[in-house]
Formats: C-alpha cells, structure tokens, sequence
C-alpha cells in the first residue's frame, strides 16, 4: 500500500527531495525579493462582500442549529467530510504533491469533492499552493504568514496578489494537471459543478428527502458548512505557520499544531510537512488525527489508490536530531 522513499540530494537548504516528488514544491532559497517600495496593496471589493456575507449567512445558520433535524446535522457533517477531503486528499496530497496514485473513479469522485469546497479549481489551487511551497514566507508566496495571522487566513483573498505571486506561478511547468482529463474537465465546467455541489445539493438533499425546510438547508449544510471548511483550510496557512513546535525543522515557521489537524482533517502537522512534502501522509503518525490518511489507506484498501509515497523512520530521525527543536517524539 505504501512504499519508502529513497531520497536524493536535490535540496532547498535541508529540504530533502525524493526522485519521485515535482521540483515544484520545494522550497527555492534562491528567491531575493525586489528591492525599492513594496506595490500597493489594491482591494477587491467583490470578495470582501461576498466574504463578509458568506460569514453572516454562517453565523445566523449557527443560530438555526437547534431547529434542525438530526438527519440535517449529519447531512452537515458529511457535507463538511466530503469537502474538505475534496481539498486535503484530493487538490492538496494527490494533486499539488503528487504523494500518491489514484484511479480514475477516485480522481472524479474527488474531483467532486473538490468542487463542493469551492476554493477555486484544482488547477489554480495546485499552482498556488506550489508556489506557496516553493517560496513559502516571501513575497511569492500567495498567504505569506509574515504579513500577518489575518494576512495568511484570509486577507490574501481580499486583495490582488502581490506581482510575485503570478510572475512564480506562470514560471512553473504544471504539465502534470494539464494532461489530467479529470482536472481540465472540472476546469472547464467548475462554475456550473459549484453552483450544483457547493449550495444547490447540499440545500436540496434535506427538502427532498426528509422534508427539511429550504431556509435551514440553505443556512446550515450550505453556507455554515461552508464557511467552516473554508475557515479549517486556512487555518493551515495561518496558525499552522505561527503557533506549535518544530521539531523536524526550528528554521522554518510551519509549526505541528493539533488543533488545526483536528479540525483540517489531518493537515495540521505543518512542520512535517514542509520538511517532507512528499509524504502523503503529511504527517509521521499515519492516521492519529488524520482522517485525510486514514481515507487514502482505505482507497488503497479497496483498489482504488496506490504508491503511496512515505520518508524512512531512519531519515525522520536523522532529520529531527540535525534540524528540529527538540521536541521531537516518536509516537
């Protein structure tokens, strides 16, 4: 189900890149930010509405909460589940990393997935997020968290990118997703299949089958789901490069921060993670507090993925002693 990689000495500063894992997801030291002023940071008004409003709709869908039935809740909850495992086993390990092979009806059904988290199509959300590792804490990187928690959680989807940002990102090879048809595909139809999958289905499963009320449906498993699987994502970018321990690498920001695994389904242990971002599992501890690989596990259970990229306990180890902070444990 998984094989260990052998890793070879393509690095970015420690970081240890296996023969298998794309260029573009490790960190390039090479980068000098501009010199002069820094461009003006231009708002845009259309999402910081649609934001603002996406939040209320949120909170006043909390308040429907207890005037909903129970099949409603857990529809909520799945809803929450399938989104959010359209982004962190599908867009991010699968399509960004590449730390894994899945079959063609796991790439639809993710694909899907994806399109219900409505967090921009695979395609851009894999290109950025490469960027993101490639120059992570520089001006190129979309979420850059020394700009600030509110920066990195949000307030990178309120502005124009930084020119950085689109000049890395139109340098990078993406020849992998345009030769995906599953990723094209939802490329192509990604408005219509969000509109279906994000609010329409969510709205209309509970009015359909157990006569829920459209309003709750469209308040609660529609835009309070919704804005909390959004919320869980960005959590990565902002407390997971802030608050936690480092014991794989003190000299980056990304941090080990459980609560944001917990509510990420697993994508919590940052530290790891750019310290091995081919690891699909993200995370030295396989499925403690991570769903996302205890979902990948069963597809390669059932057929449906296979190779599964894993770092050697031995180059953990070795990795922890030379780079991290001490907090390094085992289990």
């Amino acid at each position: 189900m998984t094989e260990t990689t052998n890793p070879t000495k393509q690095q970015n500063g420690d970081a240890v890149m296996p023969e298998t894992s794309t260029r573009d997801d490790v960190f390039d030291d090479s980068y000098k930010a501009k010199e002069g002023p820094k461009p003006p940071m231009r708002l845009v008004w259309r999402n910081i509405i649609l934001m603002f409003l996406l939040h209320v709709g949120a909170l006043y869908g909390l308040t429907l909460v207890p005037s909903a039935s129970a099949l409603t809740l857990a529809w909520t909850a799945l809803c929450f589940l399938l989104s959010a495992l359209g982004i962190t086993a599908g867009a991010h390990r699968l399509w960004s990393h590449k730390s894994y092979k899945a079959s063609t009806p796991l790439r639809v059904f993710l694909a899907l997935a994806n399109s219900m988290a409505f967090q921009n199509d695979i395609y851009e959300w894999a290109r950025d997020h490469r960027v993101h590792h490639k120059y992570s804490e520089t001006d190129a990187d979309p979420h850059n968290a020394v700009r600030g928690f509110f920066f990195a959680h949000i307030g990178w989807l309120l502005v124009r990118k930084h020119p950085d940002v689109i000049e890395k990102g139109k340098k990078l090879e993406l020849t992998d997703l345009k030769a995906d048809k599953v990723v094209m595909l939802q490329r192509k139809y990604y408005k219509l299949s969000v509109v279906l999958l994000c609010f329409l289905v969510p709205m209309w499963v509970p009015w359909f089958l157990w006569d829920e009320s459209l309003w709750v449906g469209y308040f609660i498993p529609c835009l309070m789901r919704y804005a909390l699987v959004l919320n869980a994502t960005w959590l990565v970018n902002s407390a997971a490069h802030m608050w936690g321990n480092r014991p794989y690498d003190r000299n980056i920001n990304p941090s080990e921060n459980r609560f944001v695994a917990f509510s990420a389904i697993g994508e919590g242990f940052h530290n790891y993670h750019h310290t091995f971002p081919f690891d699909y599992a993200t995370s030295e501890f396989g499925v403690k507090l991570n769903i996302t690989t205890a979902f990948i596990d069963l597809m390669c259970f059932l057929g449906l993925a296979k190779d599964c990229k894993r770092v050697s306990r031995d180059l953990i180890s070795t990795r922890a002693q030379r780079t991290g902070d001490g907090s390094h444990k085992t289990g």
